[in-house]
């Protein structure tokens, strides 16, 4: 007899003597079954086993609010940490756990490695900057800019002739950003750019990638224009965000007010679709006014 069954025995046992076990020093009260998990939406105090499924947006815990609903819907429209509530002078339980699985969320973004096959399985050829370890490429970000003689060939036999569009995927500060939106982004990216006529060349996949790199892409390549996509630093937001460097006539040297820039590109934020179609259409007006970073900004507020 297991312990399930001895337990529901006993139990039988005293229901039928009609008597209530005796609880030292208190009243009997039946053993509560414990919280369950809504199916669908949750409310203040439900159980939920992982933390990080909780919608920042949602989550508001400040007890006796004045007017909770319109502070509600203030937070629909941001993931900031707003109405944490508080247990005397500290934090509650729950807003201390989802801030420390952010934080461990946020770290794991940075020291994991985009997969090996990666590359292989999205059809691009893979190549590596002059970092050897992934502590290298935190510790000496010059590395992370440049490629050694072996991966310039594997760079010039991927790109042969000179494409106006090089789009290169780097894994950057954070592997979660790129193989949550990378390929996304980037399909959306080559079709925006196909409806408009604009050639690209074979997209590429940098490891160990500094925004940078893009610039030693255009040295090889010749390219135009160069545009990276890149995970980017992550905060306690959300561990997948990634952006898109653009910059008009890459080369080793350019300055980095040269880069225009598509940011916050992760569900919460620019979906990764959206980014690439928006990203297309930034590359034809710098195509067309030969410039970007600040100076398209500069035109076009003239």
């Amino acid at each position: 007899m297991n312990k399930q069954e001895l337990t529901a025995l006993v139990a039988e046992l005293l229901q039928n003597m009609g008597q209530e076990p005796a609880v030292k020093a208190s009243d009997y009260h039946p053993a509560d079954p414990g919280p369950v998990q809504p199916e669908n939406a949750y409310q203040d105090g439900d159980f939920v086993p992982d933390v990080t499924q909780l919608d920042l947006r949602k989550l508001y815990l400040t007890e006796n609010p004045a007017d909770g609903e319109t502070f509600r819907k203030m937070k629909l429209k941001t993931p900031a940490r707003l109405g944490s509530g508080r247990a005397g002078p500290r934090y509650k339980t729950l807003t201390m756990l989802r801030f420390r699985a952010d934080h461990a969320a946020a770290q794991d973004a940075v020291f994991s490695q985009v997969p090996e096959d990666f590359a292989e399985k999205n059809g691009m050829p893979a190549l590596q900057t002059m970092c050897r370890s992934k502590d290298e490429y935190l510790t000496r970000p010059d590395l992370g800019r440049v490629f050694d003689e072996e991966n310039q060939n594997k760079l010039r036999a991927a790109v042969p002739a000179k494409p106006t569009v090089q789009i290169v995927v780097g894994d950057g500060l954070s592997s979660a950003a790129i193989t949550a939106n990378a390929m996304d982004c980037l399909l959306s990216l080559q079709d925006g750019l196909k409806a408009r006529g604009i050639s690209t060349g074979q997209p590429v996949f940098v490891r160990y990638c500094r925004v940078g790199a893009g610039d030693a892409v255009g040295d090889v390549t010749g390219c135009d224009v160069v545009c990276v996509l890149i995970g980017e630093r992550p905060g306690l937001v959300t561990d997948k965000s990634m952006s898109a460097y653009i910059t008009y006539q890459p080369h080793t040297g350019v300055s980095e007010s040269a880069r225009t820039v598509v940011s916050n590109i992760h569900a919460q934020g620019t979906p990764p679709a959206e980014a690439g179609a928006y990203a297309a259409e930034l590359i034809e007006k710098i195509l067309q006014r030969k410039v970007s970073g600040v100076g398209l900004h500069l035109e076009a507020g003239a």
